[in-house]
């Protein structure tokens, strides 16, 4: 017998995830209830997944549904934000009972890892797609925005650069440079489809920064939202890029050029104010400086001869651009 909407629902999706106590009335109803504790803000975001625009079509369905929840849990962290609840939207061609096992064993394991409870959403018939709805809390006034840098802040980013937009030029462009072993093509597609969103950073990071995004668009992308939010320029080291060993193979021009302009990281980019640099000690071996803000708008990259280069940052992808 053909599974219905709600047999779906029941099957796969109803205690996909960990119970919380603060959710008051999960899946089953109009509405989920969600209890808020005292004196935080609630931090929401959303992140809509198209077949063949943000995956391709022959994905494996378990590292798909990490990834439809790892991208968003990457936006509650670049808001300091402790995930909480999540609402998943999934349109569907067909009912694909080994797809949707897969699927949801792979969402469900990360959001037992991230302690975030699924409590609504709604599925329907038409070309794949995935929205996936995240909320957290983060206590008054404590948010990590935007708007905050100040001139003399270091910028730091967390984990290496330009690994997911390797594996996508490779798989788009048949790139496949004589220097990568199939085992740096191992790692760098496991970067794409698997990425890890930086919220284990969130606890060390609350009261030591001033501004934080995600690298979704690409570092000097993303950097440059930080960068019109709070009216400042940067300096940016080319030499301080962190890079895997897979991309240390590579020409350094064509690897900083990845590590700059690739999206798909989700690793943090972030600013502090040099007084508090001690206060990451405990997660010194995850995260690199990679420049400073400054008074000056402009964004600047400096390279190993210290030879600077003015830089017109591009725009993010922009689904709708010409």
């Amino acid at each position: 017998m053909a599974l219905s909407e709600f047999s779906l629902i029941e099957q796969y999706f109803a205690e996909l995830t960990a119970k919380r106590d603060d959710v008051v009335l999960g899946i089953g109803d109009d509405c989920a209830l969600l209890q808020c504790p005292p004196q935080h803000q609630l931090a929401v975001s959303i992140d809509t997944l198209v077949e063949n625009v943000h995956f391709f079509a022959d994905v494996d369905p378990h590292t798909l549904g990490h990834k439809s929840l790892a991208v968003s849990l990457s936006d509650l962290a670049a808001m300091g934000a402790t995930p909480a609840w999540f609402t998943l939207a999934l349109t569907l061609p067909e009912v694909n009972e080994a797809w949707l096992k897969q699927f949801s064993t792979g969402l469900a394991e990360l959001a037992i890892q991230h302690n975030i409870q699924l409590v609504g959403g709604d599925t329907t018939r038409g070309p794949l797609s995935i929205s996936i709805q995240v909320h957290g809390f983060v206590e008054n006034n404590q948010a990590f925005r935007r708007d905050q840098a100040n001139s003399g802040d270091l910028i730091f980013v967390s984990g290496t650069l330009g690994d997911a937009g390797a594996a996508l030029k490779h798989r788009l462009d048949n790139w496949s440079p004589a220097e990568l072993t199939a085992d740096d093509w191992q790692y760098l597609q496991h970067r794409l489809e698997l990425p890890t969103p930086q919220n284990n950073l969130v606890e060390t990071l609350r009261g030591n920064t001033t501004a934080a995004i995600d690298i979704s668009d690409g570092l000097l992308a993303d950097l440059d939202h930080i960068l019109s939010k709070s009216v400042k320029g940067a300096v940016i080291d080319l030499d301080k890029l962190p890079l895997s060993d897979a991309l240390t193979k590579l020409p350094f021009e064509q690897a900083s050029l990845l590590a700059l302009n690739s999206g798909d990281d989700y690793e943090l980019c972030f600013t502090v104010p040099a007084t508090k640099v001690d206060n990451l000690a405990p997660i010194a071996d995850k995260i690199s400086c990679i420049g400073e803000i400054t008074a000056e708008k402009a964004l600047i990259l400096r390279d190993q001869t210290g030879q600077h280069r003015h830089y017109d940052a591009r725009k993010g992808y922009d689904h709708f651009g010409a």
